[in-house]
């Protein structure tokens, strides 16, 4: 694009990104946040409003002259499709511009006996299925989203290392979208899920956060600066940091990474050490719940030592928010209190005084949504900062 076209481009992004972050608002107001003249705003919104991005809302109130008319996002000026690929199904979302859920849809698959080839046919096919169930024209879909775990290289849309779905070097969105003809991005879930928040969550506004997700593993999503960090592919790794070199070997090789202590395979494992037999991590959760002392013990320390672990992090990177979600929220107060409790003991006071904690329950769609926000965020980037697509 020549100059004027990418200051025209850069401008719409701007005016889009005030409308997501203030909800309703004026065109005064947005002037005003975005340092554009009266007349250049009205330009752009004219076009955002023909483009179907935008609209005018109900009028806001009056002090004294005649009430402005309010803009916001238009919910059905856009669509995508994220989807959260594990090693036994895919979880499909429709998200409209809002990133609210219009649609959904699970295929089960078994990947790791199954060819990544295979499993994008089957990806296509969920797409196919999705566009037909939700009446959405192909037209208004502006991309897919996958999310994954693993080490994956987000630029080129190569998986490097998923040790769960045993995949080196596959170059998954290339065969996607080889299937379905449309844009196709792939990160790290974790990553999507802090995306997520950037864009519409607990993160908006807020340039230095983490993410902390809890479950089968301990996964980290890091924003600096108001930008995603992802290091060379594999920044985010935090359950795979030792904590102690002779506890329980970790699925990635090594004994005694962080997520032996607090991932949930290996929390029924300590309750069995502890002789709690117990055969699912909701079991667990319930027992604690009504008192089983060594449920209690176990969750305690999982705590404890995530709290440590946590409290290193914010040492290293002083954030100002952390957000926790992942399925292991579900123990609630018997992991979250000791790890809030000993992430304060270990941190030093100047550091935890602007310091926010907040948990952001994991719904059925968090995932999907998630992914489908790394093609959100496409839309909501300025061209100046836009990488060229090398697939």
């Amino acid at each position: 694009m020549g100059t004027q076209q990418i200051l025209k481009a850069h401008n719409r992004v701007a005016i889009l990104n005030a409308i997501r972050q203030m909800g309703t608002v004026s065109r005064v107001e947005l002037a005003r946040f975005t340092g554009l003249s009266i007349g250049s705003m009205t330009g752009l919104t004219a076009e955002l409003i023909k483009d179907g991005l935008i609209y005018e809302k109900q009028e806001g109130d009056s002090s004294g002259g005649r009430p402005p008319i309010l803009l916001a996002l238009q919910p059905e000026g856009a669509f995508v499709i994220g989807l959260k690929l594990t090693e036994d199904h895919i979880t499909f979302a429709m998200t409209n511009l809002q990133s609210d859920v219009i649609d959904r849809a699970t295929l089960s698959i078994n990947a790791r006996h199954t060819t990544p080839q295979e499993v994008a046919q089957r990806v296509a096919e969920g797409i196919t299925l999705l566009l037909e169930s939700s009446a959405i024209p192909q037209s208004r879909l502006l991309g897919i989203g996958i999310g994954m775990a693993g080490i994956l290289d987000a630029e080129h849309g190569i998986c490097r290392n998923s040790p769960i779905l045993s995949w080196r070097d596959v170059p998954f969105a290339a065969m996607v979208e080889s299937l379905t003809d449309f844009p196709v991005y792939l990160d790290n879930d974790v990553n999507t899920l802090t995306l997520v928040e950037m864009l519409y969550g607990e993160g908006v506004g807020v340039e230095h956060f983490l993410t902390v997700t809890l479950g089968r593993g301990v996964g980290l999503g890091i924003v600096t600066n108001g930008q995603l960090y992802r290091g060379m592919g594999g920044a985010g790794e935090f359950g795979h940091t030792v904590v102690d070199p002779s506890g329980y070997t970790c699925d990635c090789g090594k004994c005694g990474c962080l997520e032996t202590f607090v991932g949930d395979p290996w929390l029924l494992k300590h309750a069995l050490a502890h002789g709690f037999r117990v055969d699912t991590v909701e079991a667990l959760a319930d027992a604690a719940q009504v008192g089983h002392l060594i449920a209690q013990k176990v969750l305690r320390r999982a705590g404890e030592t995530l709290g440590r672990s946590i409290a290193t992090l914010v040492s290293v990177l002083n954030p100002q928010l952390i957000i926790f979600s992942g399925e292991g929220i579900r123990y609630g107060d018997h992991l979250l209190g000791p790890m809030r409790q000993t992430l304060y003991e270990n941190i030093m006071p100047t550091l935890e005084e602007n310091l926010k904690l907040c948990v952001s329950p994991l719904g059925d769609d968090a995932w999907a949504r998630g992914a489908a926000s790394l093609v959100w965020r496409e839309l909501f980037r300025s061209p100046q900062t836009v990488s060229v697509n090398t697939r």
